[in-house]
């Protein structure tokens, strides 16, 4: 099975634990996720200095292996729009 066929079970806005590397045991929410290749970026986990001519040093979080992250909570179910009735169906049977 290639990454690009593979669905990830830890999606924008779940909480994760680090379980391998420097920042194991860390928990933290999820940012951003590349399915493609399988990389995760968590806040407060893995941060990078980058330079900025305009913004000077700014502290960013770099993207971890998603083998290297434990889901702990999944994320809250969007809320679905309630899809509005049709009137004529109604019609119908009320002028019969």
């Amino acid at each position: 099975m290639t990454p690009s066929t593979m669905k990830l079970k830890i999606r924008k806005g779940a909480t994760v634990q680090v379980i391998a590397g420097a920042e194991k045991g860390k928990k933290g929410k999820v940012l951003d996720v590349n399915a493609m290749k399988m990389l995760v970026r968590v806040q407060g986990i893995r941060i990078q200095t980058h330079y900025d001519k305009k913004e000077g040093l700014l502290k960013k979080e770099g993207y971890i292996h998603y083998s290297n992250l434990k889901l702990t909570e999944a994320p809250a179910p969007k809320a679905k729009a309630a899809k509005p009735k049709s009137k004529s169906g109604n019609a119908k049977k009320a002028s019969k």
